[in-house]
């Protein structure tokens, strides 16, 4: 028999990996053409072709497979830490880099070095639902704070979520699922808050800052480096949004000096590497990436990808907010109950994601990281769909 903590996970199994298997049923049973699958943040644009090249490249040294430091190439690490000193006027080492296996690995990674039994994080609503399973691998207990229509945290709630038991709040930005970027005045607002409690019950508490979609931000909009902000602060970024390479599992940790017991936080994280069974980021695209650091993906392409949905489903009368980043729209749904929604919504094979799953229900997520040409076409079927709704009330 299983374990009773997996158990619980797989009578819940992710609501977004069942709606991708149901497009994938849908299109054997009525063809890609006629299925409007917005369920999985799979990237659909190809990578920048000098990722391969770089692969290909790194293919020529005979010592490519082998074992490194568990924190990572040391020469990687140094030019990622340039790359990020020459974008955000910061000042990092290699020593300040440790690689990780993708955003969630990195995240697993870090809450490990830091959480103890019946530790409190406090995650902003709307969230990335595997975080609860993340804090939950360390017997760690979640702590949610509501947010605004914006998708803005409450700050009031926020404050008063805060107790002697919060070690770290995780906060994802650009959102998904919302698509909202946390501007830098809302960044001020809850590090000043943060600072205010660490002084108050004389513990730290790290603010860990979850960033796949940095890079992926459309009308001029800017989202603030947070360790200018918070010297107790964790980056965690990933390779998969911004040069398309979710499969491969590639990404960083970056960890100030000025953060609290820099020196054994360092360690703790290197040795979580280690023990959680990663060993080590693939060496192979460590080495890959650092040819990349300051490359992405054509996000042109999204970019007009939500103009076509978000300006589409407006003329149809739906209700939502202009995504500033990321690749997601979140809908408001028309209907109370979005499970509903999303139900009935499979009447005309389009596939979305409850909010409910996002800790906030009334509205759906949609990924628009995918064929333009389904977007235009799922049009049409969105405004049968509201029309069918509108009948009924």
């Amino acid at each position: 028999m299983i374990a009773k903590k997996m158990g619980k996970l797989v009578k819940n199994n992710s609501v977004i990996r069942e709606m991708f298997e149901e497009g994938k049923r849908l299109v054997k049973q009525y063809g890609k053409e006629n299925v409007y699958d917005f369920s999985l943040g799979n990237p659909s644009v190809e990578p920048p072709k000098q990722v391969n090249e770089a692969i290909e490249k790194c293919l020529e040294d005979k010592n490519i497979h082998a074992y490194m430091s568990n924190n990572g190439y040391e020469d990687v690490r140094k030019m990622i830490a340039n790359s990020l000193n020459h974008r955000f006027a910061t000042n990092f080492k290699e020593s300040n880099i440790c690689m990780c296996v993708g955003a969630a690995g990195g995240l697993n990674v870090a809450l490990k070095a830091i959480l103890n039994p019946e530790d409190e994080v406090i995650v902003l609503i709307p969230y990335f639902m595997e975080y609860r399973n993340y804090i939950e691998n360390y017997n760690g207990n979640v702590v949610e704070v509501l947010c605004n229509e914006d998708f803005e945290p409450d700050i009031a709630d926020f404050e008063k979520k805060i107790t002697a038991k919060t070690k770290a709040v995780i906060i994802n930005n650009p959102n998904n699922p919302s698509g909202m970027v946390y501007s830098e005045s809302v960044i001020q607002k809850l590090v000043e808050v943060l600072s205010k409690k660490e002084a108050e019950y004389q513990q730290t508490i790290y603010l860990i800052s979850d960033e796949p979609y940095r890079e992926i931000v459309y009308d001029g909009v800017q989202v603030p480096y947070l360790t200018k902000y918070y010297d107790d602060t964790l980056v965690v970024y990933s390779y998969s949004k911004s040069l398309s390479l979710p499969g491969e599992r590639i990404g960083y940790i970056v960890i100030p000096e000025e953060a609290d017991d820099f020196e054994n936080l360092v360690q703790a994280i290197t040795i979580a590497t280690r023990i959680l069974g990663f060993v080590n980021a693939p060496s192979l695209l460590q080495k890959a990436v650092a040819e990349c650091v300051d490359l992405t993906s054509d996000i042109s392409e999204y970019e007009k990808n939500r103009d076509i949905l978000y300006h589409g489903l407006i003329r149809i009368g739906y209700e939502c907010k202009k995504p500033q980043g990321a690749f997601y729209l979140f809908l408001k749904s028309p209907m109370k109950n979005e499970r509903e929604f999303c139900q009935l919504a499979k009447k005309y094979h389009i596939l979305m994601v409850p909010g409910s799953s996002f800790a906030c229900p009334g509205y759906v997520r949609l990924a628009f990281c995918t064929d333009t040409k389904m977007i235009e076409n799922s049009l049409p079927k969105f405004k049968q769909l509201k029309e069918e709704i509108e009948q009924y009330e």
